[in-house]
């Protein structure tokens, strides 16, 4: 009798290995929850057609990777090859996106059918974060600022972020035309991918491993040459919110990503130290794929992180975390960008900040405060930039609102909390007492 193996592709996870996810997956939870991110827990098998609907047919996920087979019932189903469609299935039919924005994040596996190799295997697993009703760069800041702080807490070093904007769908469709116009010049001198993708999916020969196609994909049309003034203009926001945040990145015209649902911001996080997947982490704006899936058109936005590649960047090295409690609210858009920074400066003392991100007034944004269970509000408006000042008004305890020099916030936010810990243990003594 032969001896039973794993199915190739597809590995076991070892208690000393599970040591060591249990302690990352630790440390980024802790970072999502400061974010006021929440989990959500979805199947792993969904009907072929979200996928075929979402991330297109003439893609090569959907065309060669997936585990798809008829169920028992004659109906076709399929191992999910990503997280963010179904997702948004969820969304959807529980009425998530109902006049509401979410902040979620979920984990597990994914399976593709791809030749095995160092880090792509056919089952791995996925960390998805999707941030659904926001329009703004503001939100893309956000989810590129929660990567980076995923780093710095799990110890990842020598990542590159790579950023790019595909537009919208119109000025895409004649950036395509002009790719298929570019590389149909060159159609025998590609590999056979990069030939086929010349009629299925033109941006994918920009990310060939091909050396040949390489050096001619790097003459091809740019992208935000093709960029309506919208698209450009969220682009070029997005870059100075980056620049604002102090986070380094790289504008790749060549950067595009497999999923047909992406549109305008698209990121990644590259390693030198992982190979030909270099990839750890990628995401970007999938503003229509709601509407394309059944719901009220609402934009979104988010990220996927391949653990396996974490992991075998991070090796076993020990991972610290920290958490906390705080709601951040911007008026103006100089205030946004600097309640960015500032927000991070609570995190680096490990407090739980909430940025608000949007438009919104005052009044709204104290609503979004109260709502999301925040002990103290910290407000920074033109009057608070103006005179290098910050507002602090605790929701819980019954304090009253103080405005102080930016430089003694830390101070005042963490005697705020410790007021309201302490109001909080005698009233339930109290309670206790009279009970």
């Amino acid at each position: 009798m032969n001896k039973l193996q794993s199915i190739k592709g597809m590995k076991d996870l070892l208690p000393v290995d599970t040591a060591v996810w249990q302690r990352i997956e630790d440390a980024v939870r802790r970072v999502l929850e400061r974010y006021g991110y929440a989990e959500i827990r979805l199947p792993i098998v969904e009907r072929t057609e979200l996928f075929a609907r979402s991330i297109g047919e003439q893609t090569d996920i959907v065309g060669k990777e997936m585990y798809t087979f008829p169920d028992l019932d004659g109906e076709s189903i399929t191992l999910r090859p990503e997280g963010t469609a179904g997702c948004v299935r969820a969304g959807i039919q529980h009425g998530l996106f109902h006049n509401r924005h979410q902040r979620l994040y979920y984990w597990g596996p994914m399976f593709r059918h791809e030749r095995p190799q160092r880090g792509r295997l056919r089952q791995f697993h996925q960390l998805g974060v999707e941030a659904v009703g926001w329009a703004g760069p503001d939100i893309d800041a956000e989810l590129i600022q929660i990567g980076t702080r995923i780093w710095r807490e799990v110890g990842a070093s020598g990542l590159a972020l790579h950023i790019n904007s595909l537009g919208d769908v119109e000025s895409r469709l004649q950036y395509r035309q002009r790719l298929v116009e570019y590389f149909s010049k060159y159609r025998t001198q590609l590999d056979n991918d990069s030939q086929r993708r010349i009629d299925t999916n033109p941006l994918r020969i920009l990310d060939s491993k091909d050396n040949t196609t390489q050096q001619i994909a790097s003459d091809a049309p740019e992208i935000l040459d093709y960029l309506d003034a919208e698209s450009k203009s969220h682009f070029e926001e997005l870059c100075e919110y980056l620049d604002a945040a102090g986070i380094a990145y790289t504008i790749d015209q060549r950067l595009v990503r497999g999923l047909d649902y992406y549109s305008r911001t698209v990121f990644e996080w590259i390693s030198g130290d992982l190979g030909a997947q270099g990839t750890v982490c990628a995401g970007g704006r999938y503003d229509r794929l709601v509407e394309q899936l059944g719901g009220r058109a609402t934009p979104a936005a988010g990220f996927a992180l391949g653990l396996e590649r974490l992991l075998d960047l991070l090796g076993r090295r020990p991972v610290q975390t920290d958490s906390a409690d705080v709601y951040m609210i911007s008026l103006g858009d100089p205030a946004r960008k600097a309640g960015l920074v500032l927000a991070d400066t609570l995190r680096d003392a490990g407090l739980t900040v909430i940025s608000y991100c949007g438009t919104g007034g005052l009044k709204n944004q104290m609503k979004h405060a109260d709502k999301s269970g925040a002990t103290v509000a910290v407000l920074l408006g033109e009057d608070e930039l103006k005179s290098d000042m910050i507002t602090v008004k605790p929701l819980r305890s019954g304090q009253r609102q103080l405005t102080a020099p930016a430089d003694r916030l830390l101070e005042i936010v963490r005697g705020c909390l410790d007021a309201s810990a302490t109001q909080t243990a005698n009233s339930r003594e109290g309670i206790y007492a009279n009970g």
